[in-house]
């Protein structure tokens, strides 16, 4: 074990990245309302050192030296080759997610905390598990659910049969983009269950509205099933143009539970409600996934979540666009052949 201090850096200085809000404002998006930054992450850490940061866009990069003092690239290659770095921040764009992390895994980067989802198709994804295997890094990926205190405790209560046998599960969204929303309500269904995705029938929403990333990205929301591998169903209702809050209700033979906004409670019949766990004030989800990762570079524990989770996700998405390319017929995982080269456009 270790109480070393350890150098980060980020690649990707706007919206989750750099905490920007100036690239908030161009999504329409208030970072006061997200679930941590990484530049936040690292700087709450007492034993993180931000040192560094990169991004193509110049203003980007003038306030992040404005707010951190810490050097600024235009290059992220550049910044790997001049720095000495322990963890760095994956904040960019999917498809860009790739090529940047087996790049800081062959620097020898020993923690890479990369942005969801994983990538844009699975043979990428399954590369950066790959890479990271070879030189030992740890691949972390910000499914902020699954350090969200509320979603702990149920997937702890559930498993302690607190709401009996689950007998249905259902989600919703608005904005659509199963790529990119849609993979934490995914993710997250199965870090819940305890169980992976066996099969999945979709109709995705191809009405056409233009993504808040810009015209390079196409990330249809849709409705459909999810299997389970214990026969659990999990339906999903993510319109592009859904006006509803975000929402997962689990049912079970004693009671559900409900989790909309953050906020979670378990409703019994007899008229009982009990509240989930509230997260500790000032800790966002992204604090407590960075606390973790300086405990698994420290030699304390092992990380809680492999990144093979979340190319198990991004497989649940890819099937999706499958389903819908026949019909919404099921579609059973693991995919092989041509399914598996599907790409989907998230930011």
């Amino acid at each position: 074990m270790t109480n070393a201090n350890y150098r980060g850096a980020i690649i990707g200085l706007g919206f989750i990245g750099g905490a920007d809000q100036v690239s908030g404002d161009a999504l329409g998006q208030q970072v006061a309302d997200l679930d941590g930054t990484h530049l936040k992450a690292m700087v709450n850490h007492p034993r993180v050192e931000l040192v560094a940061g990169s991004s193509r866009d110049q203003g980007r990069r003038e306030r992040f030296v404005e707010r951190t003092s810490s050097s600024a690239y235009a290059s992220w290659q550049e910044m790997l080759e001049q720095e000495s770095l322990d963890i760095v921040s994956v904040a960019t764009y999917a498809p860009q997610h790739a090529e940047i992390v087996r790049a800081c895994a062959a620097r020898g980067v020993r923690a890479i905390f990369c942005e969801k989802p994983i990538a844009t198709s699975l043979p990428a994804a399954e590369g950066m598990v790959t890479a990271c295997e070879k030189s030992g890094s740890l691949l972390a990926v910000n499914h902020n659910r699954r350090f969200h205190s509320s979603f702990r405790k149920l997937r702890d209560l559930i498993s302690a049969g607190e709401i009996g046998e689950l007998t249905s599960v259902a989600l919703r969204w608005p904005s659509g983009r199963l790529g990119n929303v849609g993979t934490h309500m995914f993710n997250m269904i199965c870090m819940v269950t305890g169980q992976s995705v066996a099969a999945v029938s979709a109709t995705l929403d191809l009405s056409g509205r233009p993504d808040c990333r810009g015209a390079d990205f196409h990330d249809p929301g849709g409705w459909g099933l999810l299997r389970l591998a214990n026969g659990l169903v999990v339906t999903f209702d993510a319109g592009d143009y859904a006006n509803v809050s975000p929402r997962a209700e689990f049912n079970g033979t004693l009671g559900r539970a409900i989790v909309a906004e953050g906020n979670g409670r378990l409703e019994f019949p007899d008229g009982r409600v009990e509240a989930l766990t509230d997260p500790p004030a000032g800790e966002s989800s992204m604090d407590r996934a960075m606390n973790e990762i300086v405990d698994c570079l420290d030699g304390k524990t092992t990380f809680a979540d492999p990144a093979i989770n979340s190319v198990h996700t991004l497989e649940v998405i890819v099937a999706c666009h499958a389903s819908h390319a026949v019909n919404s017929s099921w579609v059973v995982l693991p995919l092989s052949g041509a399914d598996r080269e599907i790409v989907v456009q998230s930011g």
